[in-house]
């Protein structure tokens, strides 16, 4: 097949966190610190992406504020010709840091949302005072111009509060708000008996967000992401596996997808060794689930096979247990059946929060997954 440049590029710039996320995405294993890409190794990775026809860069971590050289790296990413989004917790980011990042070029802010007050959202981020910080830097942001996007998790916990946080995103001048529901990928496996919303709060949400996109139409762009579990078709996961945009880990690993390292069989090339433009059109990797040519029944002969690409790989790795298998969330899926009933007793199950570790501290023992 012949395969397009990517669009788009996630720098994971650092796993390093002060929040403590129960919902968290990143894998149980962080990154370290010393296995960080050096700033010059990122400014490198930057012209390579440029090069190979990426339009928009989004800097992610973890935090990416825990980097000192964040402006620097804002700075280059510019100079190459990126449109640049940082996507933060607002938690490290002063006044003063965010007019040197203006001034270094940065395009756009993604603004993450815990809760839409102190008592939710510092429960959930486990941050004493992160909500009355984040609320103060979304003054700042605002004051500055820069676009912003209102990221805002959903789980069972806070759904109830999911009115409230569209009308927070009017109010900080967002251009764009981002309803996710909780997807159970990393860390986040951990909680789904503490997480999992109900099928009731899924339908909920998603008659909420059509109301929405309605009622704020030419005013802000409403994104969703549904409940996984609950749903009967599967999202169209990263635009397709290897398609559209890529991801670089903190530690310079290049992956199709955020969670693609769950991916037991699949070896992953680092921009240490090998150019981006190489990984991108000549990686085993890559080339593993491009496409419709890898897929097995029911994928195969489904008429959705080009709309959703038979769903998360990593989804189906997780669940089915074969990374080649249609998405369990997937209604024609053997899985599917079984899926809704697990789904069902994650909902109706009681369980605390299971907080985020940082790098190097121990981990609690991971339960079984199914």
């Amino acid at each position: 097949m012949t395969v397009p440049p990517p669009i788009a590029m996630l720098a994971e710039l650092t796993h390093r966190c002060p929040l403590s996320c129960p919902y968290c995405s990143n894998p149980v294993e962080l990154a370290r610190a010393e296995t960080e890409l050096a700033t010059e190794d990122w400014v490198r990775v930057f012209r390579e992406a440029a090069d190979l026809g990426v339009l928009q860069l989004h800097l992610s971590g973890g935090e990416p504020a825990s980097r000192r050289d964040l402006t620097d790296l804002v700075r280059a990413a510019r100079e190459a010709g990126l449109y640049t989004n940082l996507i933060s917790s607002g938690i490290g980011l002063t006044e003063a840091r965010l007019a040197e990042l203006d001034a270094a070029g940065l395009d756009h802010i993604q603004l993450s949302l815990q809760g839409t007050d102190a008592g939710m959202a510092d429960e959930i981020g486990g941050y004493r005072g992160g909500f009355v910080r984040k609320m103060q830097v979304a003054g700042w942001i605002k004051a500055i111009g820069f676009p912003l996007t209102l990221n805002t998790v959903l789980h069972r916990r806070n759904l109830h509060q999911l009115p409230r946080a569209l009308e927070m995103a009017e109010e900080m001048g967002a251009r764009r708000v981002e309803v996710a529901t909780v997807q159970f990928h990393g860390w986040a496996l951990r909680n789904r008996d503490a997480l999992m919303p109900t099928r009731e709060q899924a339908k909920e949400a998603t008659r909420i967000v059509a109301e929405a996109r309605v009622r704020l139409k030419g005013r802000l762009v409403v994104d969703y992401v549904p409940a996984d579990y609950h749903s009967d078709y599967p999202k169209r996961c990263m635009g397709g596996w290897g398609s559209t945009g890529l991801n670089v880990a903190p530690d310079g690993t290049v992956l199709p997808c955020h969670a693609a390292q769950t991916i037991p069989h699949l070896t992953f090339e680092n921009v240490r060794h090998r150019p981006l433009a190489d990984i991108w059109y000549r990686s085993s990797a890559f080339d593993a689930y491009r496409g419709t040519g890898w897929m097995a029944e029911p994928c195969r002969s489904c008429d959705r096979r080009e709309k959703d690409f038979g769903g998360c790989r990593c989804q189906a790795m997780a669940l089915a247990g074969d990374a080649g298998a249609a998405d369990p969330v997937c209604v024609k899926s053997p899985h599917h059946a079984a899926l809704q009933a697990r789904a069902a007793a994650h909902a109706a199950a009681t369980a605390p929060l299971i907080h985020r570790t940082a790098p190097g501290r121990p981990v609690p023992a991971e339960p079984v997954v199914g």
